[in-house]
């Protein structure tokens, strides 16, 4: 367990990495993985019971990152927590043959608990896992982040009505509100951004927090755990590309690779709060 100010350290030094795999690579999403860096760390580094030189403990807490093009911080985190022993050198983001392709790969990737990226099935394979769960009395949780414009798809839906009638009160699912979909805002494409309220109505157990705020992320998930009987969702008000003062809520990042100008500016802006 980090205590804040490790988290935040942690939190930015994925971020460098994360910006340094989408540079080198030369393709990737760096708005949406650094949206929810602060939610990996404090998952990887405060939370999940893991065992990086046993991967597939059963009794391993899973996580499902369901808005897989968001995988750079995701890799970054299961490097820096050990699951591929010394340090990365070279990632090779999306290359033939590369372990670390754009979205997760379960069978190619140490750590990956489930292939993802086809947007809106994690919430669905999540509560099959829970279920399984409960089915074996394993006592491990759940976690899935998805996106805000990611629940656009009927499938999220069919798996928030399963969690909620099976009452699978193992399953944490962290929703990215950070208002923005690749084709533009939430509210241009759907005109609706009640994601709380609309997770209440299927029954389950709602809170809505800063997804930047380590004490928040954390509390919330301290009550999601104590309750019983239903599954918890945890609206995070994100920005999108967080950390990096020219990605901060600029959709053009979405997808894109900063010039050597801008890696070099992205390295310089958060190192200054890794070493800080």
């Amino acid at each position: 367990m980090m205590n804040n100010n490790e988290l935040k350290r942690m939190a930015n030094h994925l971020r460098i990495e994360a910006v340094r795999m989408i540079f080198e690579g030369g393709d990737g999403h760096p708005g949406p993985a650094l949206s929810i860096a602060d939610i990996v760390t404090t998952l990887y580094f405060d939370e999940m019971q893991l065992d990086p030189g046993n991967p597939e403990w059963e009794d391993r807490d899973r996580l499902i990152l369901s808005k897989g093009h968001a995988c750079p911080i995701y890799y970054a985190a299961l490097s820096a927590k050990g699951f591929f022993g010394d340090k990365i050198a070279d990632y090779r983001l999306r290359g033939l043959g590369s372990m670390f392709q754009g979205h997760p790969v379960m069978n190619k990737t140490r750590g990956v608990d489930m292939t993802s990226g086809s947007l809106g099935n994690g919430i669905s394979i999540a509560a099959g896992m829970a279920m399984g769960a409960k089915y074996l009395k394993k006592n491990f949780m759940v976690f899935v982040i998805a996106g805000d414009g990611e629940l656009q798809e009927g499938v999220c839906w069919e798996g928030i009505n399963t969690a909620a009638a099976h009452k699978l009160d193992n399953l944490i699912v962290f929703i990215d509100k950070n208002g923005w979909q690749s084709g533009g805002t939430i509210l241009d494409t759907i005109g609706s951004d009640n994601i709380a309220e609309r997770f209440e109505a299927f029954k389950w157990h709602s809170q809505e927090i800063d997804g930047h705020d380590f004490d928040q992320i954390k509390k919330a998930i301290k009550n999601a755990r104590e309750v019983g009987g239903k599954p918890s969702v945890i609206v995070c008000d994100c920005i999108k590309g967080k950390g990096l003062s020219y990605m901060e809520d600029d959709n053009l990042w979405h997808k894109g690779v900063p010039t050597p100008e801008q890696f070099a500016a992205a390295r310089k802006e958060l190192e200054v709060l890794v070493d800080g």
